[in-house]
């Protein structure tokens, strides 16, 4: 019996897979689309749902978030979340306040089936906004496994007077 049941469960895991790569392959198809769904998948209006089924998608299990700044005491720090924790503790604010997310400039390192990007970013509450309320830098780490993209790590310090965007990560 614990056989079967241990086989109908990994059927059904790999029935799930299967029905995420069906519904979400293409935005994992190219780095570009990779990118592109990580801003949009946390991207949107007010009171807008966003998509962590697909946000889950996209991060290779054991992904990581690491946002990175200065305390109220001028010590530096960083944290690491899962996708899940990045859930817990953003989606309620990127819900009740309005968040768009959208990359300015680009650069790409790639050897063999990783890549390294520093995405340039600027966010806004709304589309319509005249300026941005932040701007900063995402380094973001990818796997290629030969089938698709994956994000590992997304680590970013967002843009303060004391360290201003370099014009060469702006496009």
């Amino acid at each position: 019996m614990k056989k079967f049941l241990a086989i109908l469960v990994a059927l059904s895991l790999g029935t799930a897979a299967q029905a995420s790569d069906e519904k979400y392959g293409e935005h994992v198809a190219t780095l570009d689309a990779t990118i592109k769904t990580l801003y949009s998948v946390i991207s949107g209006d007010a009171g807008v749902e966003r998509d962590w089924d697909l946000f889950r998608y996209l991060y290779q299990p054991g992904g990581r978030l690491m946002p990175s700044g200065k305390r109220p005491d001028g010590t530096v720090s960083m944290q690491v979340l899962s996708p899940e924790d990045y859930i817990e503790r953003s989606a309620s604010f990127l819900i009740d306040n309005g968040f768009h997310e959208q990359e300015i400039g680009r650069k790409v390192d790639t050897y063999g089936t990783i890549t390294q990007v520093f995405s340039t970013y600027e966010a806004r509450r709304k589309l319509s906004d005249e300026e941005p309320f932040m701007r900063g830098i995402n380094s973001i780490q990818l796997l290629n496994d030969g089938k698709r993209w994956w994000v590992v790590s997304v680590f970013w310090m967002a843009e303060s007077e004391e360290h201003p965007l370099p014009e060469a990560y702006i496009d």
